[in-house]
């Protein structure tokens, strides 16, 4: 039961890594696995007994949704962006709740507003992404392979930090369309990279954000539920009649099954 829990919860925040201005980090944190996860990256070599099965459960689940879901959601988000995009803000507000009494153990102080507010003002800076009209990269040279490693790196510190978008960072780096298309046509040379840096972002960005939680746990998460409310403006689609109605529809539902979840954790 635990290893099904886990594996759909890796399904999860994989699918929400495809979708630009959402961050997997968040649905890590409303699922209520997102401290167990930094903890066991940065005890993988120290307790490797105690710690290799939850990061074996969610990865495999990472993997799996990745792989399945990639076109569907692409297709979705490119065909239908204002209800995906309600749905996703339903989604993130959902885990809010959780997420602000993580940030206020102690209280809210002016302090705390400070924080906040720097967290918000970081992710608007970040602007909305655009469309990547980039050359898809299909074979590897040195160039290309240094790229990709690089955009790995910088995706795997996106899906450590929540509020922040891997697929958003894609799109700044230009290589959303090369990763999308290299998932969907299986093109293991181009992933190779791109799976490399992101063991490396994770390794070093886990135990930065890890430290900080343990030395500054107020402050960290206060900045880090700016982080998510600013995501909030990054997803949100815009207005268009009908279509906001059914994205308003969609956006309650995403909202009251992810309170319930993260209600329970």
């Amino acid at each position: 039961m635990e290893f099904l829990k886990n594996f759909l919860k890796g399904v999860a925040i994989s699918i929400s890594q495809i979708v630009p201005g959402v961050s997997g980090g968040t649905i890590a944190m409303i699922l209520g696995i997102y401290d167990k996860l930094l903890h066991a990256i940065n005890n993988i070599l120290k307790d490797f007994k105690n710690q290799y099965k939850i990061l074996l459960q969610v990865g495999i689940g990472a993997i799996v949704g990745i792989f399945l879901f990639s076109n569907i959601v692409k297709s979705l988000f490119d065909n239908f962006p204002i209800p995906i995009g309600y749905l996703f803000i339903g989604v993130i507000l959902g885990g809010a709740p959780l997420m602000f009494r993580k940030a206020t153990v102690k209280g809210f102080n002016k302090k705390s507003i400070i924080y906040l507010i720097i967290g918000i003002v970081i992710v608007l800076m970040m602007g909305e992404p655009n469309n990547d009209a980039s050359s898809i990269i299909t074979s590897l040279n040195l160039f290309n392979f240094i790229w990709l490693f690089i955009g790995g790196v910088v995706v795997a510190i996106a899906l450590i930090l929540p509020g922040i978008s891997g697929s958003f960072m894609l799109y700044v780096l230009g290589l959303y369309n090369t990763v999308i298309t290299a998932v969907i046509q299986f093109n293991i040379p181009i992933l190779i990279p791109i799976a490399l840096g992101g063991v490396l972002g994770t390794l070093l960005t886990a135990r930065i954000i890890e430290s900080l939680l343990v030395k500054y746990p107020e402050q960290t998460y206060i900045l880090i539920f700016g982080f998510i409310l600013g995501s909030v403006f990054s997803v949100f689609p815009g207005v268009n009649g009908i279509e906001s109605i059914i994205g308003i529809v969609f956006g309650i539902i995403g909202f009251v099954f992810t309170y319930y979840i993260s209600r329970n954790e």
